[in-house]
């Protein structure tokens, strides 16, 4: 591997020293060395994936971690000289190519950038999906989230697309990155099951999804038909795109004016309103039920 490079910089980096012990704990990504201390974030187009398996493990719930997580999965860094409290992922890790590396806990706790770690931190390339590429699939139900900054809404609203079916998640160029550490654990693998798009205008998208054949559907407090109405016409069976905004003050009136229909989702006790998470997942499998 190359020796240069810092953080992207192209400043030389010299080699930590090596300490005494049985291993060395720093660890070197392509051209970046990492230590504990630097940020976990790398501009090489390499990403740190967390929170594959946590506790006392099955073999055959080490077979559905490895599944789960990126394919490929190059490089796994875990701590210490042994298998540590997950022998089934690391073998499992282990038969699908992946090249172990041992690293200090201090280096595994600073990859992980969680406060209590699980002991192991995977590091794989980008998933790179553009728009066109996702709608030439014919994908009956998109999820799009428009000014969406925070990144457990997110990570959570791709999980929930994943579990509803989705055919993609748009995440617009006014939205969180999608591969925000916090974004990537609360997918919970999520984010390798179904294409992501990131970066793209609102306007381009919503054109975009209905040249596709898809009716675009605006979630939004403001909306003049609510969810269960258009449940009960059978609109929810056509292909359809939903577009999400942010939590705390919806999507704005011009980009509202985007979609085919605004929609709310019905309020029956005393809350103000749902989560937005919440809310994509009522609608999101509201349509996945008129869809089957």
């Amino acid at each position: 591997m190359s020796d240069s490079g810092d953080h992207g910089t192209g400043r030389p980096l010299p080699a930590p020293p090596r300490p005494q012990g049985a291993y060395v704990p720093w660890v070197r990504h392509g051209e970046l060395v990492v230590t504990a201390g630097m940020t976990p974030r790398d501009a090489t187009g390499a990403l740190q994936v967390t929170g594959l398996v946590g506790g006392e493990v099955t073999p055959e719930q080490a077979r559905r971690a490895a599944a789960t997580a990126p394919d490929p999965l190059p490089e796994l860094y875990i701590p210490g000289a042994g298998p540590g409290r997950t022998p089934d992922v690391v073998s499992a890790a282990r038969a699908g190519g992946t090249e172990l590396v041992r690293a200090s806990e201090a280096v595994v706790a600073a990859l992980a950038d969680t406060v209590t770690p699980q002991g192991m931190v995977g590091v794989c390339a980008l998933p790179r999906t553009a728009l066109p590429d996702v709608l030439a699939g014919s994908p009956r139900l998109v999820a799009v989230l428009a000014h969406v900054r925070d990144p457990g809404n997110a990570g959570t609203v791709i999980r929930t697309a994943d579990a509803a079916g989705a055919g993609g998640v748009v995440l617009t160029d006014a939205s969180v990155d999608a591969y925000n550490p916090k974004a990537v654990r609360a997918s919970a693998g999520s984010l390798w099951h179904l294409p992501v798009v990131t970066g793209a205008g609102l306007a381009e998208v919503v054109a975009a999804c209905r040249d596709a054949g898809l009716r675009v559907l605006a979630a939004d407090g403001a909306g003049e038909r609510d969810l269960d109405a258009l449940a009960d016409d059978g609109a929810l069976a056509a292909p359809t795109a939903w577009v999400f905004g942010n939590e705390a003050w919806g999507l704005p009136e011009a980009d509202r004016a985007l979609a085919d229909e605004v929609v709310r989702v019905p309020i029956h006790g005393r809350a103000e309103s749902l989560n937005l998470a919440a809310a994509a997942a009522v609608c999101l499998y509201a349509s996945a039920r008129a869809q089957r």
